[in-house]
């Protein structure tokens, strides 16, 4: 339970250190600051409210982990039916394969290609060369 106090009241004081944080943003976009100030004023307190939002969603998902952990999870009924009609057929589950078609350039078909790759390779050669 402490801990839980501590965590609310840090939380707490991350909103109140933000806002106070987004008002001295205000005052410089007020005393001829920039737009970038003004921006500040709309981000600090979603800063601030953030680890009050973390703390409510790790309870959430603790609370849900919890329920889920006490209930057994149910089978259903189609996935059942389903396990059923294939035992007493004796087939095997049907498969499939997928083949990948692949398309094969020729490097011949395309002169630009050809000399782009060509100089590639001869800058590949250069580089080899000078790093022995």
């Amino acid at each position: 339970m402490a801990r839980r106090v501590g965590i609310v009241l840090l939380c707490v004081l991350s909103l109140v250190a933000c806002v106070g944080l987004a008002l001295w943003q205000w005052q410089r976009f007020e005393n001829g600051g920039t737009w970038q100030n003004l921006g500040y004023v709309l981000q600090w307190p979603l800063f601030g409210l953030f680890p009050g939002f973390m703390f409510w969603r790790m309870r959430k998902l603790r609370s849900e982990q919890a329920r889920a952990e006490t209930r057994p999870a149910p089978v259903p009924a189609t996935a059942n039916a389903a396990a059923v009609e294939r035992a007493e057929s004796h087939a095997p589950p049907p498969t499939t394969t997928v083949t990948p078609s692949v398309r094969h350039h020729a490097v011949d078909d395309d002169p630009e290609l050809a000399a782009y790759n060509s100089y590639l390779a001869r800058l590949n050669a250069l580089d080899q060369q000078e790093t022995r």
